[in-house]
């Protein structure tokens, strides 16, 4: 690692960083609203964007800066197991047309900006829709801490702030700039500053992975002298090769499987789907959005480059930003550099508006001022979106980033037992809204237990994300063995409070609500959801 500042590459960064910070503040004007004073507006952009604005804007989305340092990194460090990444976002395509076109269909119908809108109105059940809303800021909260772990370890290999003996305001400067930056112009602009800086930084990446995956083979003696390099390493370290053991498999598996059930659990992503114009364009976007997978498989090959470069780094974090700067010409280190760090500023945007949103309209709105105008929801969004910036700011900068990482598991854990009232209330009305809430807590309470409960080499608690699985003795993805415990749960107390007539909540929607499209008689999308009928 340099012990100066490489000047070159630190330009290059600076000359990307400003010219996404110009179009950021630009995005207010475009595709200007008739009415900024609205959520549809600043946090849905409109609700107006097309088939290749709403691709740009999920891939930005969904491949931040932390899947292209930490997906490499994952197989620097354990190999082939790191790969799981590859097949969960191949599998959760098909699961996502089947029904983000019924959520998307449904929320324009009733003019629903969340998850918990929608749950809220299906099950009639303020309760139910807090746990969600709950759910949802805890889990977004680390994932924008780690993109600007993203940001930090890009400025760390560019030898920006010191060393760990420099004054802390001094070393943490410049990524106090690029938050501020970032705060500013998502205030200001809202989704469409996002949605526009993700033209820039999806063609940077696919940029420097073409380059990469071509130059740098040349200049290590082909792949060959790659995965040889790489299977030596591992062998040396007992882990039997590049291909991990029988026994991982279980966990591979599981925790594929489970990684892509939760993905569009997550508000930021529910958030970019609300925001394109049609239910039409969500059903393309299913179908074309696998090509980041293409490019995802290809950056996870850099992990082995790096083994083969003889890069070598106490934080895996910095493995890819150093294997650029090793290999690289200095000019293209900073382009690399640059498709980093902003690769994190569009997904904290997106993720800080997602997570107002959740606060305004199922925490404010549902029990603080229910008589909430338009116009004060806006503002109360913008305020909280602040707000979550500074506190990922604060996880980042007075915490060690393992423990971002590990709260980041556990948000993946957490955010899939959303999964049986979000989907489920898509497809059926018979799961009664207690016996969701039931398996809910319990499924969260399991997942925790269990997380807290595994040690690592560095760590006594949230080591990791796997465990055995009760009844079968594999060990497997923590996430998806709480999910099935909160299925069952569910199940089993849908039956008995049925058996029992227990209350039912108010269902203000109906089967037509789920097929609508934009320009279909009865969709509204200027007024906010009904809360009539909602309950605990």
């Amino acid at each position: 690692m340099n012990d100066g500042v490489n000047g070159v590459a630190l330009g290059v960064f600076v000359f990307f960083f400003l010219a996404v910070t110009v179009m950021g503040f630009l995005a207010a004007r475009w595709r200007k609203a008739d009415n900024e004073h609205s959520l549809d507006e600043w946090g849905l952009g409109g609700r107006s964007f097309g088939t290749w604005v709403t691709w740009f804007l999920l891939g930005g989305d969904l491949y931040t800066a932390y899947t292209f340092v930490a997906v490499p990194a994952a197989i620097y460090a354990a190999g082939a197991a790191g790969f799981f990444a590859v097949p969960y976002t191949i599998l959760v395509y098909p699961l996502i047309f089947t029904f983000l076109p019924r959520l998307w269909s449904v929320s324009h119908r009733h003019g629903y900006v969340t998850t918990s809108d929608f749950v809220r109105g299906r099950f009639g059940s303020k309760g139910l829709s807090l746990a969600v809303a709950v759910t949802g800021i805890l889990a977004t909260m680390p994932y924008i801490a780690l993109q600007l772990v993203g940001i930090q370890a890009v400025l760390d290999v560019m030898g920006v702030g010191g060393g760990e003996s420099t004054n802390w305001f001094v070393k943490d400067l410049p990524l106090l700039i690029a938050f501020g930056v970032l705060a500013a112009y998502t205030y200001s602009s809202g989704l469409r500053a996002p949605a526009l800086i993700a033209f820039v930084k999806d063609t940077l990446i696919y940029i420097v992975i073409a380059v990469a995956v071509i130059y740098i083979p040349i200049k290590l003696g082909g792949f060959d002298e790659i995965f040889k390099a790489a299977g030596d390493k591992y062998t040396a370290a007992g882990a039997g090769g590049l291909v991990p053991p029988g026994a991982g498999q279980w966990t591979y598996a599981t925790l594929a499987l489970g990684s892509a059930l939760a993905l569009f659990m997550y508000p930021h992503s529910i958030t970019a789907t609300l925001s394109s114009r049609s239910r039409e364009v969500i059903r393309r976007n299913t179908t074309i959005l696998p090509l980041y997978s293409l490019m995802l498989g290809l950056l996870a090959l850099l992990g082995f480059m790096a083994i083969a470069a003889g890069v070598k780094v106490q934080n895996g974090q910095l493995a890819i930003p150093q294997l650029f700067e090793n290999m690289f010409p200095a000019w293209f280190a900073g382009v690399a550099f640059a498709a980093i760090g902003i690769g994190a500023l569009v997904p904290a945007a997106i993720m800080s508006i997602a997570a107002a949103n959740l606060f305004t309209r199922n925490i404010y709105k549902d029990f603080i001022k229910p008589d909430a105008t338009p116009k004060e929801e806006t503002r109360v969004s913008k305020i909280v979106s602040l707000l979550v910036k500074v506190g990922a700011l604060v996880f980042v900068l007075t915490m060690d980033k393992t423990v971002a990482i590990n709260f980041q598991l556990l948000g993946g854990i957490w955010i899939l037992q959303t999964f049986p009232s979000l989907v489920g209330g898509l497809f059926t009305r018979w799961f009664h809204r207690w016996a969701l809430l039931a398996g809910w807590a319990v499924g969260m309470a399991y997942g925790t237990l269990a997380a807290y409960g595994v040690a690592s080499p560095t760590q006594k608690h949230f080591g990791g994300s796997s465990k055995e699985i009760p009844g079968i003795g594999e060990i497997g993805y923590i996430g998806l063995t709480a999910f099935v415990l909160n299925v069952v749960v569910s199940v089993v107390l849908t039956f008995a409070l049925r058996a029992f007539n227990a209350p039912d909540g108010v269902d203000e929607t109906s089967p037509e609500d789920y097929t609508a499209d934009a320009g279909d008689p009865g969709v509204r999308t200027d007024l906010p959801p009904a809360t009539a009928g909602a309950s605990n």
